[in-house]
């Protein structure tokens, strides 16, 4: 018997200790987290409508969890609703809003079918035909009327009748769409609708003063061409406005803003009766913006209530967030201070008080408990490496933490502010998901995952801290190979990006941040990242460094990592190589050219190589118009520079990229061949964005295998 217990223990623990030498394939390196290793979820969370339960999606249905008995019901199954569609059966739960216990509405097939629960069974109660081209559908406030765009044009939906809002015939002048301004400045939709559901708010951008861009789809033979406009920095822009559609009289009046043509209209809010519509005025030179109120009804503008300068760029992200109940105060969400705060503002009394206050950054506001006058927001006050959840009192600012854990939550409050859905993870944790009363701070968990890499072989990875050249503090991580010996010595990649709105350092699951770097260190690679100046959730100062200089000081920071690693004894600092997408693209490209004794080794995908050919509104922020600064554009062309390389450099680009258009790349091949330098290059058809699957695995493959091909000994 002793023998057998014997046996088994060794069997246990022989089949554990294989199982944590399995090794990612690279499928799973680039896909893995998406597909078979994807970390547990609960899928379509929301709250009931009296916060008093919880709606998740699971196979097959709808499930509803009550909060003080924890009991779970079925709330609607695929096979309930199937009974009410005689012909074209549902082959897959939609995606639900629930309105309440009893109602809900789903779009599918081309229309927005509204159901209720009737007895034990759940039947449609009404639907309404969507165009089949229809695109931005937005349901309103009040569950029933909605809109949507047809290419170009706005209609709204109405009691089952659609209604054009707008006819423009040239396909340049575009009303509703989400693109407005290149989807800059946090806007995601174009299409505002009114509180009370009967009016809505548009964007009517006219771009047919902007330069067409040719986008060539090269999967047709012969290849077919799509124009798209595409302004450049320093050239034509495109001039916005926004009219407002009231739906009883079928109206539309636009409103009376001034100032420039091509400049920019920001953080579009209704007031919450409806009223009054209050737009951020953003110049083009984006150092100024007037928050400016102005009639629903006539478009006549009412007054400017505060305004915001500065000597490189503001960059007004939010709408304003009004109070409960109120029609009069709201919440200003400013980065004046150097940090992105929360401010009270008044329409009658102007500033009333600024509700947050430190070196650290508000980075959503979750929404409030009107009963208690609490907030609920999300911030980096702890580390810049995590994100909390927080509430304080808007009369006495008393604040207070509401999770316990390390790590990167985020939060979604019911709507009387009594619970907090808090979900997070971090190092060592897959995913986490909780319950927390936000009046006594009780959590109570509802899922922990399963680490689903528990059976790889996993690399050491190790937080690293520098120093810039003025003493800030930059965070990086850097990972081990698998077969670690401090003794031996190993090639290294650099993987970075650097820019604008992106933090690659943060305590996330898995700690890597990636599984292609893991991939990289189970075959004999370090991996090094580091987020350097102008990257994103460490405030204005240190976002605002590379003003004027894209690429400059970001390499003086990148470089305090390339010194670090050149110090460790186990790095061979003749097998260096750099990696990074778009900015990053740019940045690999900078090195390899500005700094080309550094890195033996760049791949650089989708790279910006000149910034005169990027878009005006990111463009302009970070560098001003090529007019304004010849010396800053100059210093970062990378056309002039090709001369420099010494390494081996493999450029890659998607042949339909519209954000970082083809011809970068199609120019840098040109110049290096009117220079006669040697470079690889490699083009796929489509864009950086939409390759997935075997696609994608293929494209990481070739940037592994040029790694392997100079790197390896």
């Amino acid at each position: 018997m002793k023998l057998h217990r014997f046996s088994l223990l060794m069997l246990v623990l022989g089949s554990s200790a294989m199982a944590q030498t399995q090794k990612f394939t690279m499928a799973e390196a680039v896909n893995g987290l998406r597909t078979n290793l994807a970390v547990k979820n609960i899928s379509q969370f929301s709250w009931a409508a009296d916060g008093k339960s919880y709606i998740q999606a699971v196979k097959g249905g709808y499930l509803i969890t009550d909060l003080k008995t924890n009991k779970q019901d079925t709330l609607v199954s695929l096979t309930q609703l199937n009974r009410s569609f005689s012909d074209a059966k549902l082959k897959a739960v939609p995606q639900i809003k629930f309105i309440s216990g009893s109602n809900g509405y789903f779009n599918t097939d081309n229309k927005m079918v509204w159901i209720e629960k009737s007895g034990n069974d759940w039947k449609v109660k009404t639907s309404a035909a969507v165009n089949e081209n229809a695109s931005n559908v937005k349901v309103f406030g009040d569950n029933q009327t909605f809109a949507f765009t047809v290419k170009n044009n706005l209609f709204v939906n109405k009691n089952g009748k659609a209604i054009a809002v707008t006819n423009d015939s040239d396909e340049n002048i575009i009303n509703g769409g989400a693109a407005v301004h290149r989807n800059e400045f946090g806007i995601d939709t174009g299409i505002f609708p009114a509180p009370n559901s009967e009016a809505v708010a548009f964007y009517r951008m006219d771009q047919t003063m902007v330069a067409d861009y040719p986008i060539i789809d090269w999967s047709v033979t012969p290849a077919v061409n799509h124009n798209m406009k595409y302004p450049m920095a320093g050239q034509k822009s495109h001039e916005v406005t926004l009219g407002v559609y009231n739906i009883k009289d079928q109206s539309t009046t636009f409103l009376k803003i001034e100032g420039e043509k091509d400049q920019y209209l920001t953080a579009v809010t209704w007031s919450p009766d409806s009223k009054y519509i209050f737009v951020g005025v953003l110049n083009r030179g984006q150092n100024h913006v007037k928050m400016n109120q102005y009639d629903a009804a006539t478009g006549n503008f009412v007054k400017t209530l505060f305004e915001e300068t500065s000597d490189k760029y503001v960059e007004p992200q939010h709408p304003l967030t009004f109070f409960p109940n109120s029609n009069t105060d709201f919440i200003w969400q400013s980065q004046r201070t150097g940090y992105n705060h929360l401010f009270h503002y008044s329409l009658e009394k102007g500033l009333v008080a600024q509700i947050t206050k430190g070196d650290w950054l508000v980075t959503d506001i979750l929404g409030f408990n009107e009963k208690k006058k609490e907030i609920y927001f999300t911030s980096t006050r702890e580390t810049p490496l995590e994100k909390h959840l927080y509430k304080i009192n808007w009369t006495n600012f008393k604040m207070q933490r509401m999770d316990d854990a390390s790590g990167v939550h985020t939060g979604i409050l019911s709507s009387d502010g009594n619970y907090l859905y808090d979900i997070y993870s971090n190092a060592g944790t897959p995913r986490s998901a909780n319950i927390i009363n936000t009046t006594t701070a009780k959590s109570t968990n509802i899922l922990t995952a399963e680490n689903t890499l528990k059976n790889y072989q996993r690399p050491e990875i190790k937080n690293v801290e520098l120093k810039a050249d003025d003493g800030t503090p930059l965070y990086g991580k850097i990972i081990l190979p698998t077969d670690f010996d401090a003794n031996k010595k190993y090639p290294v990649i650099v993987y970075l990006y650097n820019g604008p709105h992106l933090q690659l350092v943060t305590n996330t699951f898995p700690a890597s941040g990636n599984l292609w770097y893991e991939y990289m260190a189970q075959n004999g690679y370090i991996i090094f990242t580091m987020d350097g100046r102008g990257s994103a959730n460490r405030g204005l100062k240190f976002e605002q460094a590379v003003f004027r200089n894209l690429g400059t000081t970001e390499m003086n920071d990148q470089m305090k990592g390339v010194d670090y690693l050149k110090s460790l004894p186990y790095v061979d600092a003749e097998r260096m190589g750099i990696h990074g997408w778009s900015f990053g693209g740019f940045m690999t490209t900078s090195f390899m050219l500005r700094k080309p004794d550094v890195f033996k080794v760049g791949v650089a995908g989708g790279p910006v190589i000149d910034w005169k050919m990027y878009e005006i509104m990111y463009g302009e922020r970070y560098m001003d118009t090529p007019q304004e600064n010849p010396q800053g554009y100059a210093a970062a062309n990378l056309l002039d520079k090709v001369q420099n390389l010494k390494g081996k450099l493999l450029m890659i680009h998607g042949a339909q990229d519209d954000v970082v258009v083809w011809q970068h790349s199609i120019k840098f091949i040109k110049s290096a061949v009117d220079n006669g330098v040697q470079m690889d290059y490699f083009a796929y058809p489509g864009h950086p964005h939409n390759v997935i699957g075997k696609d994608r695995v293929h494209l990481m493959q070739k940037v592994t295998d040029y790694f392997d091909q100079y790197l390896k000994k």
